[in-house]
């Protein structure tokens, strides 16, 4: 079972002044978090790719360059790459890169994405928003298996027997399909033997989605592959604090302020506090409280959902960073070692 956190390294208003802190303090914020993560034990860090003034990283791969030389054990993934509006081959390069400066632990989380600014930034048509990821998820499966490609496809340029440089330390390198909850996404990774990643985001039970995971699994043995080895990610917006009340409270503001944000921008009805402490609640989809709490919740969907990793996703939006870094180290102090034992003796005794 492995524990990380996430991040969409959000340059919000704060909710208390107003006040909008620059791209670069929070790059620079986003760093010491990974620093910490990688200190307190935590398994993984994952930074997502966002073209907008409200979030701070663009390029995930150097984010995470950055932290790769003060880090030694944390793998470092996207969470995730906008792959219908990038390049593959760029992408590939950015994260072999990565892969070398870190000495083997870059990962490769694609997607869709839920925003589409990217698509005419990069002269890319959203009529072509299916087609375009297929496409480009093809060649980067290419580029992941061989050295030299050949490709052509109706997108990009062909590519001719030509060498991809440089090479990972990772043979493969690893490459994630993520998922809002899809069935074709949870499909098309089954399909491929890809790991497959579900993002538990906004009115939604986590527990449905072992639904998806059966389609996922179902997909992978029916294609010949070992689904029991293939790994299972979720990612779900949360917080930690010392006593479960506490850790309500201080996640609010910012919760709320960014909701209603996404609701106004999607036509969706505003969001309230009665929804917010639902979502609190055992069952629902925010991972707040004290680390018993939160473990606990961890555990309950590893054992009813079949997750292998867990991606805590926190700040949503701007918290202090005083905050965020009590609260990534009590995930790997406190709740990572309390998942990890009861998880390893459930495995134990359902083998």
């Amino acid at each position: 079972m492995e524990l990380g956190i996430s991040t969409f390294v959000e340059t919000t208003p704060d909710v208390i002044t107003g006040e909008t802190m620059s791209h670069a303090e929070r790059l620079r914020e986003v760093v010491e978090e990974i620093v910490l993560a990688d200190q307190v034990g935590l398994d993984v860090y994952g930074v997502g790719e966002h073209h907008r003034p409200d979030f701070a990283a663009s390029s995930p791969a150097v984010v995470m360059a950055a932290a790769a030389s003060l880090t030694s054990r944390i793998r470092l993934t996207s969470a995730v790459m906008i792959l219908s509006s990038a390049d593959p081959v760029r992408v590939f390069q950015d994260f072999a890169t990565l892969d070398g400066l870190s000495n083997g632990r870059a990962e490769i989380m694609v997607g869709r994405g839920s925003f589409t600014e990217s698509f005419p930034l990069f002269g890319c048509d959203l009529k072509d928003y299916e087609t375009l990821f297929e496409e480009k998820l093809d060649l980067l499966m290419k580029l992941q298996q061989s050295e030299k490609v050949s490709w052509e496809g109706q997108h990009r340029p062909a590519i001719h027997n030509l060498g991809i440089y440089p090479r990972p330390v990772q043979q493969p390198l690893p490459v994630w399909i993520a998922s809002a909850g899809s069935p074709e996404s949870a499909v098309r990774a089954g399909e491929l033997g890809l790991p497959f990643a579900l993002a538990m985001i906004g009115p939604v039970q986590p527990l449905d989605f072992a639904s998806q995971v059966k389609l996922y699994q179902e997909a992978s043995a029916h294609a010949g592959h070992d689904s029991s080895r293939l790994p299972i990610a979720a990612h779900a917006h949360g917080f930690i604090a010392e006593n479960r009340q506490k850790a309500i409270e201080q996640f609010f503001p910012s919760t709320y302020a960014r909701t209603n944000v996404r609701a106004v921008e999607k036509g969706l009805p505003p969001y309230h506090r009665s929804d917010y402490d639902a979502a609190c609640s055992f069952s629902g989809a925010l991972y707040v409280g004290d680390p018993e709490t939160v473990a606990e919740k961890i555990i309950h969907l590893r054992k009813h959902v079949g997750i292998t990793r867990f991606l805590l996703h926190v700040p949503h939006g701007t918290m202090p960073h005083a905050e965020v870094m009590e609260a990534i180290r009590l995930f790997g102090t406190e709740v990572a070692p309390r998942v990890r034992e009861e998880v390893a003796l459930w495995e134990k005794n359902n083998l």
